[in-house]
């Protein structure tokens, strides 16, 4: 079951925008750990030397980090109309 939002869900309210942009970030964690697990579940199986697998997964990882940095420590999430009100 989806979470509940007792409101109208919009990209103004800081609550909303934080639960939106983890959400976002739990699916690019999840996708790139099915897409990895593939590759190098079928490079293992085939005895392949894929040196582009490495590389995918070295900057896959970097681009989750800088992600995650940006999410969890420079965000934002203040509440911007009543900083523009004034």
């Amino acid at each position: 079951m989806p979470p509940r939002w007792p409101r109208q869900p919009t990209r103004s309210d800081p609550a909303y925008r934080k639960l939106d942009d983890r959400m976002n970030f739990a699916m690019h964690v999840a996708i790139f750990a099915a897409t990895n697990s593939g590759i190098w579940f079928v490079r293992t199986l085939r005895s392949a030397s894929w040196s582009w697998s490495v590389w995918l997964t070295g900057l896959w990882v970097l681009a989750l980090v800088a992600h995650a940095v940006f999410i969890f420590a420079l965000a934002n999430y203040s509440d911007s109309t009543s900083a523009s009100g004034e």
